[in-house]
């Protein structure tokens, strides 16, 4: 099969079409036939810096998928050859920038049959990671408040579901993606190049948010302190809180931070929201996949205002 490889870390010209073995499906494994997968910031992060995350080279990621089921392995009931699959395959096993993958049924589901395959790749990772980030972890709760740092990749399908939940949402974002954050649900998106996050919440609300969400890093948790109600929550989804504890500890709020866990309910979670037409993909562009690396460069540079996706067809 047709496959984009890691032979080595470092830059995206590093990725090489290889010919590698077909995979078999084990007890419990569906083999999917790849009609689309996307690259997120974790692709470009184990092409760049993999050795120091304990990884071995060569290695094929992407961490979405849509497609069809191929193969069935045994003891599996729940899927048939040529059902419409989508799902997020667990890390650092074979990716998803290939033409066939295999993976645990128990993490599959089927895809909505609104989207197109492109469409349905672009939404397995962000919008799993928005719904565990605010049912799960968050507890978000009918008529709360939610500030979204970085209406952007996750962050936008976080102010969709914030907002299907029937939450006031703010957001923070670049002034490119401003209105795309208000056109997905929030009811006011904060420029963070030119406005204070903290004096519009204070003149807009009065008594603050109650869950935050980071997308973002670099200290933006603290930097929320001030507009968290006593009692709020907190999640961070990018691993870098900063001194955050013992600040919120004072205030009383609780913090949790969080890692996506691949689950029937958080997929299954997904396509219901996408078939209720609650969440939608945001899609900024889309390659084939032995473009790859154009499309590798072109997160790294910034300035998206959607998934990339890459068609495996």
């Amino acid at each position: 099969m047709r496959a984009m490889v890691i032979p080595e870390f470092g830059d995206p010209d590093v990725l090489e079409e290889r010919d590698l073995p077909v995979p078999e499906p084990g007890p419990g494994e569906l083999r999917v036939r790849v009609h689309a997968t996307s690259v997120n910031p974790l692709d470009c992060r184990v092409r760049r810096e993999g050795d120091s995350m304990g990884i071995a080279t060569p290695i094929v990621v992407g961490y979405d998928a849509s497609g069809v089921v191929d193969a069935v392995g045994p003891g599996v009931d729940s899927f048939e050859i040529d059902d419409e699959v989508f799902y997020t395959p667990e890390l650092f096993v074979q990716g998803c920038y290939a033409e066939y993958n295999v993976v645990s049924a128990e993490i599959v589901a089927d895809k909505p049959p609104e989207l197109s395959h492109g469409e349905a790749a672009a939404m397995p990772v962000v919008a799993a990671t928005a719904w565990a980030a605010l049912i799960k972890r968050g507890g978000l709760e009918l008529g709360d408040r939610v500030l979204v740092h970085g209406a952007g990749g996750v962050g936008q399908q976080v102010v969709q579901v914030a907002a299907a939940a029937g939450a006031e949402v703010y957001a923070t974002a670049s002034p490119e993606t401003l209105e795309q954050a208000e056109a997905l649900g929030a009811e006011r998106a904060i420029d963070y190049r030119s406005d204070s996050f903290v004096d519009v919440i204070d003149a807009e609300t009065g008594d603050g948010v109650d869950l935050v969400v980071d997308t973002v890093g670099a200290g933006t948790l603290e930097e929320s302190l001030p507009v968290i109600r006593p009692g709020g929550r907190m999640v961070d989804i990018v691993g870098d809180p900063g001194n955050i504890g013992p600040q919120a500890k004072l205030n009383n709020v609780g913090v949790e931070f969080m890692a996506l866990e691949r689950t029937t309910e958080t997929i299954t979670a997904v396509r219901r929201l996408i078939e209720r037409g609650e969440i939608v993909p945001v899609i900024d562009s889309e390659y084939s996949l032995s473009e790859v690396a154009k499309a590798h460069e072109q997160l790294e540079a910034g300035g998206v205002t959607g998934k990339i996706v890459l068609t495996v067809e």
